[in-house]
């Protein structure tokens, strides 16, 4: 690739980019507080956040758990947060039991509490198991929380709050999904650490 075709996609990539994070910022943000409000709240009433995803999005719930159960940016206590997607005996033992459809349901049934919070991650807002684990999660009593693109897809209809990244690109809604993942962190870390 010749370099001024190179730093022309870097260019325009890097642009789609902005543009799409600028729109979450225009639209999402009372939707990105309120469900930092809701996280916030289950953590002090005892309860946890739980994510999942698949793929990219498995890496981003796997991400987010991480910044809370670690640090994001303030030393504060350890929260509780858990991403479904990290014991490869659980998925593959519920894979092959019942079904690639049920390996998050199955583990929100067993884990989910009223009132957790539970964030499903799909791009397309359709992932069949994803979907499934927001249906279980309703059941349960949590709150639950979507992050799509900008269908929203089935996902926006089963969640209590749906967060459409305004992009049908996989790489800028994924982009924007782990973007939303450090606000969210970054507000629910301001609630806990000391004042």
């Amino acid at each position: 690739m010749e370099r001024t075709e190179a730093e022309y996609l870097l260019k325009k990539t890097i642009q789609d980019s902005i543009r799409v994070k600028e729109s979450v910022l225009a639209h999402l943000t009372p939707t990105i507080i309120s469900v930092a409000q809701a996280i916030s709240d289950s953590i002090a009433a005892g309860g946890k956040l739980i994510l999942f995803g698949n793929g990219g999005s498995a890496g981003d719930a796997q991400h987010i758990a991480a910044e809370l159960l670690g640090r994001f940016e303030l030393e504060r206590q350890a929260l509780p947060a858990i991403a479904l997607t990290t014991n490869t005996s659980t998925l593959t033992a519920i894979g092959n039991d019942y079904g690639y459809d049920t390996i998050f349901s199955r583990q929100v049934e067993g884990l989910a509490n009223t009132g957790d919070v539970v964030i499903g991650i799909s791009t397309s807002g359709n992932s069949p198991n994803v979907v499934e684990a927001i249906r279980v999660a309703n059941k349960k009593g949590a709150v639950t929380v979507g992050l799509t693109g900008e269908k929203g897809g089935l996902l926006s209809d089963e969640s209590t709050h749906c967060l459409k990244v305004p992009s049908s690109s996989t790489a800028r809604i994924q982009e924007s999904h782990i973007m939303i993942g450090h606000l969210l962190c970054l507000l629910v870390e301001k609630e806990f650490s000391p004042k």
